[in-house]
């Protein structure tokens, strides 16, 4: 299971603007079995990145993708998806004009157009809060953007921080989309009244159970994100990593 846990470089955004390979050195160093491509520097040569994967022998869990490169850069987006050798393209995040009914239903319709398009790649969305703050035919906005259904496309990227944020339970919450994510995002939530971003297995999320979930359910990598640390991104990678392996053996018993 541990060749399942992928650092989300989001994460470690900061570090990456100081040096590509040498953050994924260290990312490996960990134990790290993978990354999520993302939050590169704006003047990245992909090479490099290709190149820091291969040295290292970190796999590629995915990359976020902006919905502007998937709507008008398409080509050069899976020219990259080639070069990381991965399948996984995501959405992660919306301009604040879509979130209302038209602008989700306009995603919707453009995801599943992209998925079309790049019929050998899969397409997922990963989602924020807000996204329950809209309903759209009974149901919360996420919940319309992928629907499971033979018709839609487009694959879930759950973030079960996001999800209790959005006040469901991610473990309820994720039960209709057996098959249909390949890639989870793991991220706690802290204890106290702020309910802020934590390390794995240090706050109210349980994730035992979400595990076990995803081990049945067709998840094939637990990517873990922290967009903000309290101190070193790398420790809060560090514990992430340490207590996810802790929970692995419990997932087993």
């Amino acid at each position: 299971m541990e060749q399942k846990f992928a650092a989300q470089l989001f994460t470690v955004r900061n570090e990456l603007a100081k040096g590509i390979a040498p953050t994924f050195r260290e990312i490996k160093k960990m134990g790290w079995a993978g990354v999520q491509i993302s939050a590169l520097p704006a003047d990245h040569d992909p090479q490099e990145v290709a190149d820091a994967l291969r040295e290292t022998g970190l796999r590629t869990a995915g990359m976020h993708i902006s919905l502007d490169r998937l709507e008008n850069d398409l080509e050069n987006v899976l020219k990259e998806a080639d070069l990381y050798g991965t399948k996984d393209i995501i959405c992660p995040f919306l301009p604040k004009e879509y979130w209302n009914v038209e602008g989700y239903k306009k995603l919707k319709h453009s995801l599943n157009a992209t998925a079309k398009k790049a019929s050998d790649y899969r397409i997922s969305y990963h989602n924020h809060a807000f996204e329950f703050e809209t309903e759209i035919d009974g149901v919360s906005a996420l919940e319309y953007i992928l629907e499971p259904t033979e018709e839609n496309l487009i694959l879930a990227e759950i973030d079960v921080y996001w999800v209790k944020k959005g006040g469901r339970d991610p473990l309820s919450f994720i039960q209709p989309y057996v098959n249909r994510m390949p890639i989870i995002h793991l991220k706690d939530m802290s204890n106290d009244e702020a309910e802020t971003f934590a390390e794995v297995g240090s706050g109210k999320i349980d994730f035992v159970p979400i595990l076990q979930w995803g081990e049945k359910s067709g998840v094939e990598w637990y990517a873990v994100e922290q967009d903000v640390c309290p101190g070193n991104p790398m420790d809060s990678l560090q514990i992430s990593l340490e207590n996810l392996m802790k929970l692995k053996e419990v997932v087993f018993i």
